[in-house]
């Protein structure tokens, strides 16, 4: 129960944190990127952000009991109130951690990053552990209060981090360009629509399983509790991906000056999808040994993990292909793109969930994210052209599923049989892989064809 109101607070301030920032991070990198002023880039898009936040927070603290009913959480009107101090300071420091990416300070960004987690973990720990005895905690949380402790570990978190960034609001000239301001909302507006789109992609296929499973509400729980363990034996890619995202976006935008630009997002892209078939392969040929880290009964399942990786496979390299609409100020296409996304998830998963269950949730998200990537690319050679190697990326994924369906046809279960063999076998396997992705990458000759 306390975990579904956790999940439940977090899916909708995910949806607030596209409204709070409004594309407001791209486009700080986009127009950084094109000899403008920088100090007075960085002067508006903070300033407009501090602003916003400071409105859409007031609304919602002032609204909260309201708000707090409609969400059946009449009691505990002070949840809806600390989500409006957790945005607003987790929206003002989008920025300044922008900026570090921008010029690239990755110890200090990794040091932020990594202080925030470290202190949500550790209030978590306190408060969950040795603090639910505390009659004056008890008082605070008379019901439930578990799940007040991690919205309080969240919030303080989030305030702590932004007072690192302090310093960088003193320097604010509280004086916007309505010039500047115009044209950055022109460009960031549709990003809104991305961001949203993306969200549904995320997060509707549990809201719809829910919804649209034919069994009783016990046996679609646990169908949902399958998908949700399979779903994180993907992990590994989802962080990857999340990880060069972070990374890529500052770079694609600092190299759109230089001449050789598109040569260089080429290679990226190669280099990318070299990394996720490594990744794909390395999860696949290991899954006799991965699938003990989530418990017995949620193996029946484990079918779907090369489609949701697939599924993500195709997502990062639609991440790599947006640069495009990005660069070219097609935001409005990029929004379109992304509603086409939201629509094909949600009328695959009414249609196909009521006859295959989570498989049907499965596809749907590899068929949305593939069409996606296609659309895009497509589009994309119109508008800003990028010789992207298509044979090389073609033939990395081929490679990957023909490897994947090879190794699953002879070696199925050769865990439970050796696992001296096993280990052995994989670990020459990924060797190999990683031979030849050198050989290719690599090599200053081509292969001889």
């Amino acid at each position: 129960m306390q975990y579904g109101t956790i999940t439940e607070f977090y899916a909708y301030s995910s949806f607030l944190f596209v409204l709070y920032t409004y594309g407001m991070e791209t486009t700080f990198f986009r127009f950084s990127s094109q000899n403008r002023d920088n100090r007075e880039v960085w002067n508006t898009s903070m300033l407009s952000l501090l602003l916003t936040s400071l409105l859409f927070s007031s609304a919602l603290y002032i609204a909260a009991e309201p708000i707090a009913q409609q969400l059946g959480y009449a009691h505990k009107v002070y949840y809806v109130k600390w989500f409006a101090v957790i945005m607003a300071a987790d929206t003002l420091c989008v920025i300044p951690f922008a900026n570090l990416r921008l010029h690239n300070r990755p110890l200090r960004y990794a040091f932020l990053k990594l202080s925030n987690i470290s202190i949500t973990v550790t209030l978590n720990l306190l408060f969950l552990l040795y603090l639910p005895k505390s009659d004056f905690l008890k008082n605070i949380f008379p019901e439930n209060y578990a799940e007040g402790f991690v919205f309080l570990a969240n919030l303080i978190a989030s305030v702590i981090t932004f007072f690192f960034f302090l310093s960088d609001y003193r320097r604010l000239h509280f004086r916007l360009n309505r010039q500047l301001v115009i044209e950055m909302l022109r460009y960031s507006w549709p990003l809104i629509i991305v961001g949203t789109a993306g969200m549904i992609n995320e997060t509707m296929d549990r809201i719809l399983l829910k919804k649209f499973l034919p069994y009783s509400e016990d046996q679609n729980l646990a169908l949902i509790g399958i998908y949700g363990a399979c779903y994180k034996l993907s992990i590994l890619m989802t962080l990857f991906i999340q990880a060069y995202r972070m990374a890529a976006e500052p770079f694609f935008f600092n190299e759109s000056t230089k001449q050789d630009a598109r040569k260089t997002y080429s290679k990226t892209m190669s280099a990318f999808v070299a990394v996720c078939a490594i990744i794909f392969i390395g999860i696949m040929i290991n899954m006799d040994f991965l699938k003990y880290f989530i418990d017995k009964k949620f193996h029946e399942g484990l079918f779907i993990v090369p489609i949701l990786l697939m599924a993500n496979m195709c997502l990062g390299i639609y991440y790599n292909l947006s640069i495009w609409y990005k660069l070219s100020n097609q935001t409005l296409i990029g929004s379109w793109i992304a509603l086409m996304g939201a629509a094909i998830t949600f009328t695959l998963c009414i249609w196909w969930i009521p006859q295959y269950g989570y498989a049907g949730t499965a596809w749907a998200t590899f068929i949305c994210y593939a069409t996606m990537m296609i659309i895009s690319y497509l589009v994309g050679q119109h508008y800003y052209p990028i010789p992207y190697n298509l044979k090389k990326i073609i033939g990395y994924i081929a490679g990957s599923l023909l490897l994947y369906f090879t190794y699953s046809y002879f070696f199925e279960g050769l865990y439970d049989k050796s696992r001296f063999f096993f280990f052995s076998l994989n670990m020459l396997i990924l060797a190999l892989v990683l031979l030849v992705i050198y050989l290719i990458e690599l090599r200053k000759k081509p292969l001889p064809t």
